[in-house]
């Protein structure tokens, strides 16, 4: 297998086109929006001199990477010739499956699709194709090339090959693939999206503030980062629509929302992104800054 592409060129699709390329793979970066794949390609040469400051790869390496993307506007001639696709669109469930759709149509017969979907049921991606056996579950973690995690999700007909296929080329470009079934969250989020909705809870109830949560988190159990700030990283709309994922999955409340949540998605106080969620970013400062009270 030498040929992927990715669809979805933000943070995650820029990252495992990086990873991939880093390691020799030709990969088909696709984009609907051309400003979109120009910022994905600067991201990736951003990240690439963050490499060579700390020693992790060579200039040669980096240039040589870079060669191996080529972005595409068009699903159809960017998976045409692909062994592999890997969709790391929005997780929104009717625009997967809009993709899975276009996947199927126009990648070849023997091709796998993947997704990185980090809640949403692979079994149900499958169904929007004519090949359920050749979809599986990639859910890469960020920063991709940083993280050596990927979740690998089978789906309900996922063929044995395909899954042994996919753990063995997580392995070759240097991840640590580790397999799950398909139920709401899988495992990541299944057991992270809780803690952050239950740290949000201890947030609104005013048990704790942002900075003290956080705190006794990471030095009291050992996490590099707080749930908050965590939450902030990863966006609050995402938060919020995985943590649905799980409440419509399984239909219990204790994966229902914090109403917190729900207010700053609706206020589009969603983290990092957009300045502002638990901290403060707009400054562009290291610091983290509490954005407001939330008492």
């Amino acid at each position: 297998m030498k040929n992927i592409s990715v669809i979805g060129s933000g943070t995650m699709g820029n990252g495992i086109a990086h990873v991939f390329a880093q390691h020799g793979y030709q990969v088909a970066l696709i984009d609907v929006n051309p400003a979109a794949l120009e910022k994905a390609i600067a991201a990736i040469t951003k990240n690439f001199d963050r490499q060579i400051a700390k020693g992790n790869v060579t200039e040669t390496l980096k240039n040589s990477a870079l060669a191996n993307i080529t972005t595409f506007t068009s699903i159809a001639e960017g998976v045409k010739e692909a062994e592999l696709v890997v969709e790391a669109a929005t997780e929104n469930i009717d625009l997967k499956l809009k993709i899975f759709t276009d996947m199927d149509a126009h990648a070849p017969s023997g091709c796998i699709l993947a997704s990185n979907t980090s809640s949403i049921s692979i079994t149900k991606l499958a169904s929007a194709t004519g090949r359920p056996g050749h979809v599986i579950g990639m859910h890469f973690m960020n920063p991709v090339p940083v993280m050596k995690l990927v979740e690998v999700i089978n789906g309900y007909s996922t063929e044995k090959e395909v899954t042994s296929t996919i753990m063995e080329l997580s392995k070759a470009i240097g991840k640590v693939p580790t397999l799950a079934n398909d139920f709401p969250g899988f495992i990541a989020n299944r057991i992270l999206m809780p803690m952050i909705n239950e740290a949000i809870y201890s947030l609104h109830e005013g048990v704790a503030g942002v900075s003290e949560i956080d705190t006794i988190m990471k030095l009291g159990m050992a996490h590099p980062m707080g749930p908050l700030q965590l939450a902030d990283f990863i966006g609050l709309d995402v938060c919020h629509s995985i943590l649905m994922v799980l409440y419509n999955g399984f239909g219990n409340p204790k994966y229902a929302p914090c109403p917190l949540l729900t207010n700053m998605v609706t206020a589009k106080k969603l983290g990092v992104k957009t300045g502002e969620g638990f901290y403060d970013y707009s400054g562009g400062s290291k610091d983290l800054l509490v954005s407001k009270s939330f008492s």
